[in-house]
């Protein structure tokens, strides 16, 4: 028997996504249902060659449902995800409002999935499995073997992130002010703070006590969660231009030795990981070539002699993908690879 899926916040950017995935990667789910907010109902989304019409969140009965994928931000994840849960329902939820409580896992399955053993086993666990922000999420997978292999003291990080990472109303913004420009009208801001077309913008999320903003504290909370506590780190987030695909600059200090030639066979062999480093013009990979992609693309490793045993390298991912709905799929398939049963529907 398969399994029943239910996504919430089914008709917003990574919801579409997680559909696309689930269809392509070839999910075993007897059922599918597409979850909305009251004003999207009946709204018509694809899913592999159905197409399936978007039911109210408000009245839907999650018995019967092993898992429910949750795209609708963190004030719906506030307030539905123990709800579902109660009713035996997994919740992955894609939202920040789980993922710094210390009952709730933060997985990355390639990272850290052997804690679902543990999670699994619990018999008081709260059926509420958080997703990384889009920008660790890429972060903490290219880190994870190299951590291993020479253990991680210290990162520096800088993110270039894309305007789907801000939703449709961030990329609409990019696109219309691109399409101004070009007759001459007014870049006027509306999403972003600043004009995002031909432009990069130092901010995103608000500003904390420290100067520091709370998207740069999630890769610093995030990774030392999903890694390792004892991890230094230290994050410049910054807007660009880009339609879909995260961007990341990274300086690594390591406790042991390592050369740029050993990290690429490392990084080789991991999983999750596509290396694409040739020091040539091209031989790097960019945010377009991530789109549509499950990997995280590493480029440009190089020995930073600025430092003791440090690496620089370069990241790249699909933020809708690994960085959202694609690592969610991943937590529920390696849930089932664990052992996990699909209930029967009541």
């Amino acid at each position: 028997m398969g399994y029943r899926v239910a996504v919430v916040g089914a008709t917003g950017n990574v919801g579409r996504e997680v559909l696309n995935i689930l269809a392509e990667r070839k999910f075993p789910a007897d059922e599918v249902i597409a979850l909305a907010s009251s004003r999207s109902i009946g709204r018509e989304i694809s899913y592999g060659d159905k197409i399936l019409k978007a039911k109210n969140l408000d009245d839907f009965d999650f018995k019967g449902v092993d898992f429910a994928i949750m795209s609708a931000g963190g004030s719906i994840s506030k307030d539905w995800a123990p709800r579902i849960a109660a009713s035996g329902c997994i919740v992955i939820d894609n939202s920040s409002y789980w993922r710094y409580n210390s009952d709730v896992p933060l997985i990355v399955p390639e990272v850290n999935g052997q804690v679902l053993d543990r999670w699994l086993a619990d018999p008081k666990r709260g059926n509420i499995i958080a997703n990384p922000n889009c920008s660790t999420a890429q972060l903490v997978v290219a880190l994870k073997p190299l951590h291993d292999a020479a253990k991680i003291k210290r990162i520096v990080v800088s993110t270039y992130q894309s305007v789907s990472g801000a939703g449709k109303e961030g990329v609409d913004e990019l696109w219309n002010q691109t399409k101004g420009i070009f007759v001459n009208d007014t870049a006027t801001p509306g999403k972003f703070p600043k004009q995002i077309a031909f432009n990069v913008i130092p901010h995103i999320d608000v500003f904390m006590e420290d100067g520091y903003t709370k998207e740069e504290w999630k890769v610093l909370a995030e990774t030392k969660k999903i890694l390792d506590p004892k991890i230094k780190v230290t994050c410049t987030a910054v807007r660009v231009p880009v339609f879909v695909g995260h961007s990341e600059a990274v300086n690594i200090e390591f406790e042991n030795p390592i050369s740029a030639d050993e990290a690429r066979d490392i990084l080789r062999e991991a999983p999750g990981i596509s290396v694409v480093d040739k020091r040539e013009p091209g031989g790097y990979a960019t945010p377009v070539e991530s789109v549509g992609e499950y990997d995280t693309f590493v480029s440009r490793i190089r020995e930073d002699n600025t430092v003791e045993n440090g690496l620089a390298i370069w990241v790249v991912s699909d933020n809708l993908r690994k960085g959202a709905a694609l690592n969610t799929i991943q937590i529920a398939e390696e849930l089932i690879a664990r052992g996990l049963k699909a209930r029967l529907a009541a």
